[in-house]
């Protein structure tokens, strides 16, 4: 094969094609990198909606749907039912108020407002104490466990603000920030907004002001 003249044309030539073939593969790679991510994070939902709540038998992503109460963003409720009758509701649920900013989480209710389980789903708090949250508030010690709450009986709220709910050890903002998760969850599904203020010290219309956003100190 005859090879190419170092010509100007030449050149940008051979970097067309360069960059062509380049570009493709990247393509390619984006699209299969993407198609796997997305796959793995709806792997990750379904697992947590089975989690929280209790044994269903539709497809509660397909019937997904947007709620919001005074003062906060639109949360995604899925709808559980059983033999056509509802058994219960997972909600996606946040804060912002978490010793190091979001946590998010999904909360799982009975149709009759119980809290049936729960699962952290993101959070940057403190390893060794704020990230207890997954285990502490399950754990049959004390006033740890929320599992089981009654939801219509009100918010819940760690014993420091008057509360039945033991704050994780030395991570009392991150403990108000999680348990305000759960309320806006319960809040959000049930169009209760009383429900909201139940782990907060501040207005239920403003839920990022609320639960210590302004402490400095986790253990405060």
């Amino acid at each position: 094969m005859k090879k190419l003249e170092s010509t100007l044309p030449n050149i940008l030539l051979s970097l067309i094609i360069v960059c062509s073939v380049a570009g493709a593969a990247l393509a390619a790679t984006h699209s299969f990198t993407e198609k796997t991510i997305a796959a793995a994070m709806e792997a990750e939902l379904h697992n947590a909606i089975k989690f929280v709540i209790p044994e269903f038998d539709n497809d509660p992503v397909k019937e997904k749907y947007k709620a919001s109460v005074t003062g906060s963003d639109s949360l995604t409720i899925y709808p559980a039912t059983k033999d056509g009758k509802t058994v219960g509701f997972a909600v996606e649920s946040y804060t912002k108020n978490g010793f190091s900013g979001l946590i998010r989480i999904m909360a799982g209710f009975t149709y009759d407002g119980k809290l049936n389980n729960f699962s952290v789903l993101e959070h940057n708090e403190t390893p060794g104490l704020g990230d207890k949250m997954q285990v502490w508030f399950r754990t049959e010690k004390n006033k740890q466990n929320i599992i089981g709450k009654d939801m219509t009986k009100g918010g819940l709220k760690v014993t420091k603000d008057g509360g039945e709910v033991d704050a994780i050890t030395a991570a009392t903002i991150t403990s108000r920030a999680f348990l305000e998760a759960v309320n806006l969850a319960y809040a959000t599904f049930s169009g209760n907004n009383d429900a909201v203020s139940g782990a907060t010290t501040g207005s239920s219309e403003n839920i990022d002001a609320a639960s210590g956003a302004t402490d400095t100190s986790e253990n405060k």
